[in-house]
């Protein structure tokens, strides 16, 4: 029985819907799923885990309680785990927590580290993800006593397949002498997140100003969307960085991309071509948001977004 390890995210503690895809990722005949989860309690989120086809869902806890979040002792807390378990490969989101916590748990174990994939194969030991700005795909191979993956969020369909979970609990004591988290701050921003998100919509320079994305949000809140920008839209002011979809920005992978007045660079085509739907809305015939989507409107922004509100 081949051992596999899921980092298990939550928010406002809540286990993000994104993790199902990772364990429908992981599944296999042969594969025992132990699912890591730090900072939290487990016994709310088994039976949703379960569904999924978690086996072993395992509490990291530290003598005084939950580990409060440091990215260094969570990534010692968690390779801690994996070499009680016997777990060699690793499975998480790439996430803003992902990104802290897979490349340091792969510089201490020495292991392969592969961020974004977009596919995988445990028992070749194989990932896709795309590469030169999302001009094509690599298919990489990696080697070694440990494998660390980060899958890019709602890449892989999350399908049921129940079993019977175990909680275990399990206590460590990392510490983290070199980086000391004093206080945490959170985004204003508020709503779902981008990489969470089943339909995404976004703006660029036909926006204007900043409180014209406010057509985007009484919109997104009606069809439970996540709203976005592009790069032109953030380095104007119009929208803070996390909203940014694109190559220096956030990578999507929503069911349905709604794209308001964005020309569509190469840069931003790299952070969500691989979203299920695209639609552009975009005065340009000629845009090459138009030329690269699944349906387009060619009309006013200002007039076919609060229509469709």
């Amino acid at each position: 029985m081949r051992k596999i390890g899921i980092l298990l995210e939550t928010k406002d503690g809540t286990l993000k819907k994104t993790n199902f895809g990772v364990i429908t990722a992981a599944r296999a005949d042969g594969h025992e799923l132990y699912g890591f989860l730090v900072g939290g309690s487990g016994a709310g989120y088994k039976t949703a885990l379960e569904a999924y086809g978690l086996h072993k869902l395992v509490e990291i806890t530290c003598k005084e309680g939950a580990l409060d979040w440091n990215p260094v002792s969570w990534s010692r807390a968690i390779i801690d785990a994996m070499g009680h378990f016997g777990v060699q490969t690793l499975l998480g989101l790439t996430s803003a927590q992902g990104k802290e916590l897979l490349p340091r748990i792969a510089a201490a174990l020495d292991a392969p580290l592969v961020i974004d994939c977009m596919d995988i194969n445990l028992s070749e030991h194989t990932v896709k993800k795309s590469q030169f700005s999302g001009k094509t795909v690599a298919t990489i191979e990696v080697k070694g006593p440990f494998y660390i993956y980060g899958v890019r969020p709602n890449v892989f369909e999350a399908k049921p397949s129940p079993a019977e979970a175990e909680v275990i609990p399990f206590q460590t004591d990392p510490e983290s002498d070199s980086l000391v988290v004093k206080e945490v701050r959170q985004d204003a921003a508020r709503g779902i997140d981008l990489t969470e998100a089943d339909i995404i919509i976004s703006g660029g320079r036909g926006m204007k100003n900043s409180d014209n994305f406010r057509i985007l949000s009484e919109c997104a809140e009606l069809i439970g969307a996540a709203v976005g920008a592009s790069r032109v839209a953030v380095d104007a002011g119009w929208a803070p960085h996390s909203m940014q979809v694109g190559q220096t920005g956030a990578t999507v992978s929503p069911k349905v991309y709604i794209a308001c007045g964005i020309s569509g660079s190469v840069q931003h085509f790299a952070g969500m071509k691989t979203s299920g739907l695209i639609v552009a809305v975009n005065t340009d015939p000629e845009a090459n948001m138009v030329k690269n989507c699944d349906y387009y409107i060619v009309a006013d922004l200002f007039e076919v977004i609060p229509e469709l509100t």
